[in-house]
């Protein structure tokens, strides 16, 4: 994130620069800031959806390989940049609210993430992706079950959906919207 103390209005995010733009939002995809710049000349933004919506749209209609190098940008789920503190700010949160904070799980609970990571990353040739925001260790590790089940196809889809959702609530962390008329914040 930027030094800047958000939450920033619509009105502010349209008004920046191609690169303070990129700035203050390029972390809403992990490792990808990319999709910010590629998504700044479509301002102005009517409100946080709209923003949030081109953002999509931007790595939906991206060619697959750099889908591929946005989802294995994500870091395993209690991996090895977890169990070394290395996380982005914003990857220690999420996954720490989803009761995965590594210093909190037994020994047993860390090579079940383990082994479901090594399954998994074989499988597709890349991390599983889940919105930590949504879930809880215990869905986490049923979703690796189910998911490995999928085409790798449907795979990718299930991730980039997963990677809207992160987005979402990282805008929502930073982006303020007005409702309708009534001046609250939501």
């Amino acid at each position: 994130m930027t030094d800047a103390q958000p939450p920033w209005t619509i009105a502010a995010v349209n008004a920046l620069d191609r690169d303070g733009f990129v700035a203050r939002l390029g972390f809403l995809f992990e490792g990808s800031p990319w999709i910010a710049a590629e998504t700044w000349p479509a301002r102005p933004f009517a409100d946080r959806a709209s923003l949030h919506a081109a953002l999509v749209q931007t790595m939906r209609t991206a060619p697959r390989e750099r889908q591929l190098a946005l989802i294995r940008a994500h870091p395993d789920l209690v991996g090895r940049a977890a169990l070394a503190g290395t996380l982005t700010r914003e990857s220690t949160g999420e996954q720490q609210a989803a009761g995965l904070d590594p210093g909190a799980l037994t020994k047993a609970e860390i090579a079940a993430f383990a082994g479901a990571n090594e399954r998994y990353q074989e499988r597709f040739g890349f991390p599983f992706v889940i919105c930590a925001r949504e879930n809880k260790r215990e869905s986490i590790l049923a979703g690796f079950a189910t998911r490995l089940e999928h085409e790798r196809d449907e795979e990718i889809a299930t991730a980039l959906d997963e990677i809207a959702k992160i987005a979402w609530y990282r805008l929502a962390d930073v982006v303020m919207d007005i409702s309708d008329g009534d001046g609250r914040m939501r």
